[in-house]
């Protein structure tokens, strides 16, 4: 059963909407309701309106996300439309809205003449994911910088959290324990003033990202983290899987902790090759990849003639 809309939404709700579309892989099952706020005092009045029991996805970029191809139940809120403001709150800090891209957050830092801030141009998608789960590149992070957060939870509430209230690892975020379920609006960062700007330092690094990540096709960047003193894409390499598909899903050439899809590639092959992947590598190496990727929705039920079978 569908979940009941309040009428002033119902407008700008769209149902069954194909994730393929909200995803970087472009791949995924439908959303039962999908909804994009325009702004947090919208999205407030939208969750309060929802019944306590329907359960609710929060959707950037997609650029970290494989939705299975029986979709996902009850609510996906989208929001590229909404949360994109960034700005210079003082000599070092800035502050910046959960949609914003984090290249945006690099040129930003650039064109303020703060430093410590190029790292972002080696994170697609927003900084909402980024803060979700402390996502790095080129040997920063981004929880290294944050001050604090602004939150919303499933019943509309807005609330200021400082860094020191949540527990921060490698690819990971502990929320305090008595936090409800919330999403993250906002957050203030801080770098370091530097003499001159950087748009050396991030061009230099957008290039390297360029010779050495498949940045023109379809994935979701990263799919494994990487081990304790080694590199996923290190291992994967060396267990021989570059280039080893499932139907249109490929462990890329360039850069073998890059899963691409080229064309048609389905959420349950991309799942199957994760997990061939995982599987090899544990068998060569010992050693147990952990997926950076989120996985959510319900597999589709299987039909004749799914079994598309995996070749090099």
């Amino acid at each position: 059963m569908r979940p009941e809309i309040a009428a002033d939404f119902l407008g700008r709700v769209r149902y069954d909407e194909p994730m393929s579309e909200h995803t970087s892989w472009h791949a995924g099952g439908p959303a039962e309701v999908f909804f994009a706020p325009r702004d947090a005092d919208d999205l407030a009045a939208f969750l309060r309106a929802l019944a306590p029991d329907v359960p609710v996805v929060w959707v950037g970029l997609g650029s970290n996300l494989l939705v299975r191809e029986g979709g996902i139940r009850g609510v996906v809120i989208a929001t590229p439309g909404a949360f994109t403001r960034i700005e210079r709150r003082s000599q070092s800090r800035i502050y910046c809205q959960a949609s914003v891209p984090c290249a945006r957050i690099a040129r930003s830092c650039v064109n303020w003449g703060l430093s410590q801030g190029e790292f972002f141009s080696g994170i697609p998608g927003t900084l909402g994911g980024a803060l979700a789960m402390n996502a790095g590149a080129f040997g920063d992070e981004t929880w290294r910088h944050v001050l604090s957060v602004e939150t919303i939870d499933r019943h509309g509430q807005r609330r200021t959290r400082a860094a020191a209230q949540f527990r921060i690892g490698y690819r990971r975020v502990d929320w305090p324990d008595e936090a409800p379920a919330e999403w993250f609006l906002s957050a203030e960062l801080q770098f370091e003033p530097a003499g001159a700007a950087r748009t050396d330092a991030v061009r230099a690094l957008t290039q390297r990202r360029r010779e050495t990540q498949p940045l023109g096709a379809w994935s979701c960047g990263s799919v494994f983290k990487n081990p304790p003193g080694d590199h996923a894409a290190r291992l994967i390499e060396a267990a021989g899987l570059k280039g080893y598909r499932i139907g249109d899903a490929v462990v890329s050439d360039k850069h073998a902790n890059f899963i691409v899809n080229e064309g048609r590639a389905r959420p349950a092959e991309l799942e199957q090759l994760i997990g061939h992947v995982r599987a090899t590598v544990r068998q060569v190496h010992g050693i147990e990849l952990e997926p950076e990727v989120r996985i959510i929705g319900e597999a589709a039920a299987a039909s004749p003639g799914d079994d598309h079978g995996a070749r090099h």
